[in-house]
């Protein structure tokens, strides 16, 4: 049993899921205990399948049994514990999909886990008994394809956030509003209305993010700690530790990769 995989949807979807990732501890006859998972800027939306699964976030502790949850984003590490004959699967959300559903509201929801009502999702999920990969990656294909088509325009929030990627999350909320002709603070309401993190906020997880894939990959790139601290424009190497800290509670010397569910190279 594998207990960690990634899939991929079609080109179309890519603009608005990121990919599907499974946890499987189906088949198993033990607890997985104390993995760990870092924020990247994503919302999740996780089908539960068997027993339960028990998340720690910064704010709660979640029993997650059977059924369907909607995750913020996170700006801390979440821990992880997989119950024996237990699924996760997990779509991942790239920041501006609630965005695309203005009557939510998330400018309060970060670092939070919520129980919701399958008939609540806008496409159709008729079962949480592990769902073959197949058939919910043809469902969210068809679903996000089609909104692909009905909005072929990027809307304010895709529009920020594909600024802050082109420009290699090295940008300001003063230079963003000047290339969208927007006031700061309107930007920043309507940011955190629909993603829960300020434009600040969201740059540094994409910053740090970054920084860890650089670090777990650092033999195969050949780069040492600083190099990573200055190539991702932090101030210098204490700079990095330390809001790498923040986020992981721990050093990047004592950082343990194989505690982590990290997502693999494509």
């Amino acid at each position: 049993m594998q207990l960690y995989t990634e899939h991929y949807v079609s080109t179309k979807s890519e603009r608005f899921v990121n990919k599907i990732w499974c946890l499987d501890n189906s088949i198993g006859e033990s607890l997985i205990e104390n993995k760990l998972v870092l924020p990247n800027g994503c919302f999740n939306l996780a089908i539960v399948s068997g027993t339960a699964i028990e998340v720690h976030t910064s704010k709660n502790k979640y029993e997650m049994n059977e059924g369907i949850y909607f995750c913020s984003q996170m700006t801390n590490k979440v821990l992880v514990n997989i119950q024996p004959k237990t699924k996760v699967t997990i779509i991942q959300f790239h920041a501006w999909i609630l965005s695309m559903f203005p009557k939510y509201d998330a400018s309060n929801f970060t670092d939070s886990i919520i129980k919701i009502n399958p008939i609540e999702l806008p496409f159709s999920i008729e079962s949480t008994a592990n769902i073959p990969i197949e058939k919910l990656l043809n469902t969210i294909n068809l679903y996000f394809e089609t909104l692909a088509d009905s909005n072929p325009n990027l809307n304010t929030i895709e529009k920020i956030c594909k600024i802050i990627r082109l420009e290699k999350d090295e940008i300001s909320v003063s230079e963003i509003g000047k290339q969208l002709n927007a006031s700061q603070r309107l930007l920043q309401i309507k940011f955190k209305a629909s993603t829960g993190l300020t434009i600040k906020k969201y740059i540094q997880i994409l910053k740090f993010r970054k920084s860890v894939d650089q670090m777990v990959n650092a033999d195969l790139e050949k780069l040492s700690l600083t190099e990573i601290a200055l190539y991702n424009k932090y101030f210098d190497q204490s700079h990095f530790i330390k809001k790498f800290k923040d986020v992981t509670k721990t050093t990047p010397k004592m950082f343990d990769p194989d505690l982590y569910f990290l997502s693999k190279k494509r």
